[in-house]
């Protein structure tokens, strides 16, 4: 029987799309990489596959943390850095200014 070494991807997630702030995304997290691809279910026409280790996901509050564990246990891991996203600074005032590129009106 062969055995394949699990390879896991560290990260911090990124945000949903139904949240504006940065809750949940602090942590890091080690998933593993698929190892089968996905096939048709022939019974019911789901999208499944024999690969188990894609529905594990372990938090870590720290990068360091995540790649300790994956080296104790002996799992080759791929370290993906965070995109800085730059943050605008807003006001609502700004919607009324005068020099506006575009005027506001209704």
């Amino acid at each position: 029987m062969e055995t394949r070494v699990a390879r896991a991807i560290i990260r911090q997630p990124a945000k949903s799309a139904m949240q504006s702030g940065l809750a949940n995304t602090r942590q890091w997290v080690l998933e593993f990489a698929a190892t089968t691809a996905r096939g048709i279910e022939p019974l019911m026409g789901w999208t499944s596959s024999s690969d188990t280790r894609r529905q594990i996901t372990l938090h870590f509050p720290t990068r360091e943390e995540a790649v300790a564990y994956a080296e104790r246990h002996g799992i080759s891991y791929v370290v993906e850095e965070p995109k800085e996203r730059p943050v605008k600074p807003k006001s609502y005032a700004d919607n009324f200014r005068f020099d506006r590129r575009i005027p506001w009106s209704h």
